[in-house]
């Protein structure tokens, strides 16, 4: 087997990891080995995951920007079927990268997987006509510790691929579209989240 590569401290925020799997393939298919603990501790990641969650969406919705605020998860994150841009903005107060943001196209073509540590608002945009989506974590879903951070925030000012529309003042996802006119589509409680100024920092 060959060996899973991770490039670490990815847009030059501590701790953000692309990993890329070792694809083998012939006329009958392709196997991929997507976590191998050995390789990533290896490679500095000794983080241990205790759920496993998969979501399947259409294209132009977008999720996030999430996070838990007292039992806050780490999250490996990769699409088995389309492409989405994901997305990570670090909340860590102490961070010298506070309010910064990256952001990846994960697809099933390229098979990458995003590693966000502790500490980080995530989301995602979907690009194709669907997209199925998995993600390990840290800790456990806790529905009533969740935060969230506006998608949208202009002093964070993430470039988000294919998608017009002018910043209403707020997280609301009236008059944004894909370049194929595809309406932007967002939870209710998406687009109520503030800004990164008045948002929890970890």
């Amino acid at each position: 087997m060959g060996q899973i590569t991770v490039e670490k401290n990815v847009g030059g925020i501590e701790g953000l990891c692309v990993i890329t799997p070792t694809v083998h393939g012939d006329a009958r298919g392709y196997f991929v080995e997507t976590y191998n603990r050995k390789d990533m501790e290896e490679a500095g990641l000794t983080t241990e995951f205790v759920q496993d969650n998969q979501s399947c969406s259409t294209k132009g919705v977008l999720r996030g920007l999430h996070f838990q605020k007292n039992f806050p998860q780490g999250k490996l994150v990769r699409v088995i079927k389309g492409s989405v841009f994901d997305v990570a903005v670090d909340l860590r107060s102490g961070s010298k990268s506070y309010g910064k943001w990256f952001g990846i196209e994960l697809t099933e073509e390229n098979k990458k997987q995003f590693y966000i540590p502790e500490g980080f608002a995530h989301g995602f945009l979907v690009l194709s006509d669907i997209a199925e989506f998995c993600y390990k974590c840290t800790d456990f879903y806790h529905p009533n510790d969740e935060g969230g951070l506006a998608w949208n925030d202009p002093e964070i000012g993430i470039r988000w691929p294919q998608l017009t529309g002018t910043y209403p003042g707020c997280a609301s996802a009236e008059g944004y579209h894909l370049e194929d006119g595809t309406s932007l589509n967002l939870s209710a409680k998406d687009q109520l989240w503030a800004c990164l100024k008045d948002t929890f920092k970890f």
